[in-house]
């Protein structure tokens, strides 16, 4: 399917910008956005992922990932069917999943990465996403978010009176978003046109000539368990956290955060020590169950290399699509159309730019975004600017997403990912709207 969608992209663009007069730029745009990927995207990309590929290589020989898989076992199972209960693969997904509701993008693609990586161990057919593959990535595209920090701090810098107000909005969005991912991803694998066939052809005809595959070996890590005085450690590191926690919370909160309501101060509060947390806590955990957390941090990090390296192609591909078309004019085409059926149907048509950008690019959705709350026809408080905030911390740029992942592991066919992904996005911006006109309106 992503084949002929990025045929469609180049050959729908290359068509605007010709009848628009927007070739010159169109072009121009093609050739920045070909740098950008590589030397402003995929180059930083690497330092980051260093980091946490290091982080989560501690996390795996300490087998705290295998803690965190076994604790939630039962919705694995249900979630990933296909993927053996003790595989690293569980843990990987698991960090990756917190890491995004806690707003942590940032480490959160490192280890979703990390996760894609494991799960291509159980792909029979490399180049064909399997369907762990596009669940993960519909749980991905659709996070639970608790903190929309981004969304936040642009409504506040635009002078909203209460930018937190949509705290709750995007976190409903997100859930209902989530699940209908999920289901959505479900029921199409199971559809002849998308299911996963292990073998085909010349694969099947090899499989049949040779002995029974060998069963998958999963490295069992059995690292020394803790001693008392460990667990002093870790105790007191724990209290020293939760101290923090409260001190920032209620006692001594920054200053941008001492308007903002107790529970709200809280969330602030985790969102503010969650990465110190990890950068420290993993490593202690790691030195007490006898790693070499040195040695271990810098195998972990040499991946970040080799993953960066294999998502260029695809990042460049898609992104010089995603460009032409929004130098050519389609996203402007497109809300000039459309306009008369939303305003029918009662869906705000200054929404609609943003709407059509988001599973595009990030960037130009932020600033979109940032255009939308700044009018003063509308204002930062408005119930349109609610509206938007909430879709802007809901949504994701869902075409990026299925580059830098599917990318990582070399998958060509998505099969169903990208229905999946946008219907996330697409209930996520009816589900803003809805709960925005029932709580701001």
């Amino acid at each position: 399917m992503l084949n002929y969608i990025w045929l469609a992209f180049i050959l729908i663009a290359v068509v605007v910008g010709g009848l628009n007069g927007k070739l010159d730029a169109m072009t121009k745009g093609t050739f920045e956005t070909a740098e950008t990927a590589v030397m402003k995207i995929a180059l930083p990309l690497i330092g980051i992922m260093a980091i946490w590929l290091g982080i989560m290589r501690l996390a795996e020989r300490s087998g705290l990932v295998n803690l965190l898989a076994k604790a939630l076992r039962p919705i694995l199972r249900r979630l990933f069917p296909d993927v053996p209960a003790d595989h690293p693969a569980h843990g990987a997904m698991v960090m990756n999943m917190a890491a995004n509701m806690l707003g942590l993008g940032n480490a959160a693609t490192p280890l979703g990465l990390r996760a894609m990586t494991l799960l291509e161990q159980l792909n029979p057919r490399p180049g064909v996403a399997t369907n762990a593959m596009i669940t993960f990535l519909a749980i991905n595209t659709a996070s639970i978010q608790l903190i929309p920090t981004t969304a936040i701090a642009i409504l506040a810098v635009a002078g909203a009176k209460s930018p937190t107000a949509i705290v709750p909005t995007a976190i409903i969005a997100t859930c209902v978003a989530c699940v209908s991912g999920i289901l959505v991803s479900k029921l199409l694998e199971k559809l002849p046109m998308f299911r996963f066939e292990r073998y085909t052809g010349t694969e099947q005809a090899a499989t049949a000539a040779s002995s029974e595959a060998a069963p998958l070996e999963v490295e069992q890590i059995a690292p020394p368990p803790l001693k008392a005085w460990h667990r002093v450690i870790l105790i007191a590191f724990g209290l020293f956290f939760a101290w923090l926690f409260i001190h920032f919370a209620f006692q001594a909160p920054p200053a941008e955060h001492k308007d903002k309501p107790a529970a709200l101060r809280a969330l602030l509060a985790i969102a503010l020590i969650a990465v110190p947390f990890l950068l420290s806590f993993f490593p202690l955990y790691a030195a007490l169950r006898g790693v070499k957390v040195y040695e271990q941090f810098v195998d972990g990090a040499r991946e970040a290399f080799g993953t960066a390296q294999r998502i260029i192609p695809f990042l460049v591909a898609m992104l010089i699509a995603i460009r032409m078309l929004r130098e050519a004019g389609v996203i402007d085409l497109l809300t000039k159309w459309l306009s008369p059926v939303l305003n029918a149907i009662q869906f705000p048509a200054e929404l609609l730019p943003m709407v059509l950008m988001r599973p595009l690019s990030g960037s130009g959705t932020q600033g979109l975004f940032v255009e939308l709350v700044n009018r003063p026809e509308i204002g930062a408080d408005s119930l349109l600017a609610r509206m938007a905030g909430t879709i802007y911390g809901s949504t994701e740029t869902t075409f990026y997403v299925l580059a830098v992942y599917f990318g990582s592991v070399a998958i060509r066919q998505t099969r169903h990912a990208i229905l999946a992904g946008l219907t996330a996005d697409t209930v996520a911006v009816i589900v803003s709207v809805t709960i925005c006109r029932l709580m701001f309106a």
